[in-house]
């Protein structure tokens, strides 16, 4: 039975390097052989179904397919539509009283331990906040994500080494959830 997935690609179609028509990634999709492929936004966001039950091979065929159609390596993180609910209910923070440029949610790739944030003075940077979760980072920044001091710090290779990470605001977040349900 096929489940329905969200493909997060990172890095694509910024300050114009590493460009990603969504009209394309969604024949590299369908090429993979996956149903019901849409994508959200110009920012790399996927949402498809597959017989596959893994998500982390789901995650590395499409990059293997985007850096032979498109030539360039773009880290992908998979998942389901549970996780997606999951993470969207454990928020930590008041999600419904908060625009979506100030909540957002670094998904990641495997879960990084406690100690790696250790270093990290939390009061130095509030009133921005940050909170681990399953795989995720929270982070709340009043001023946005392009703003914020302390996201570079939470997204440094001396903190996440080893492991992919992507952000999505909050709107994005709950839109993928939406388009990931049944």
């Amino acid at each position: 039975m096929a489940k329905k997935y969200a493909a997060l690609l990172r890095g694509i179609n910024v300050g114009g390097s590493k460009k990603v028509p969504m009209a394309e990634l969604r024949s590299v999709l369908e090429g993979l052989g996956h149903g019901d492929v849409q994508t959200y936004l110009q920012s790399g966001n996927a949402v498809f179904t597959s017989t596959e039950k893994d998500p982390t091979v789901l995650a590395r065929e499409l990059e293997a397919a985007i850096e032979d159609h498109f030539g360039f390596p773009v880290p992908c993180l998979v998942t389901d539509g549970a996780y997606l609910r999951a993470v969207a209910g454990a928020c930590p923070f008041p999600a419904a009283e908060l625009e979506g440029k100030q909540l957002h949610a670094t998904f990641l790739s495997e879960q990084p331990g406690a100690e790696r944030f250790a270093a990290i003075d939390r009061e130095a940077y509030l009133p921005e906040e940050y909170r681990l979760g399953d795989r995720v980072i929270y982070l709340y920044t009043p001023n946005g994500l392009g703003r914020s001091d302390l996201a570079p710090v939470l997204l440094r290779p001396s903190v996440l080494k080893g492991i992919d990470a992507t952000s999505r605001n909050w709107n994005t977040v709950v839109k993928l959830v939406e388009l990931t349900r049944g």
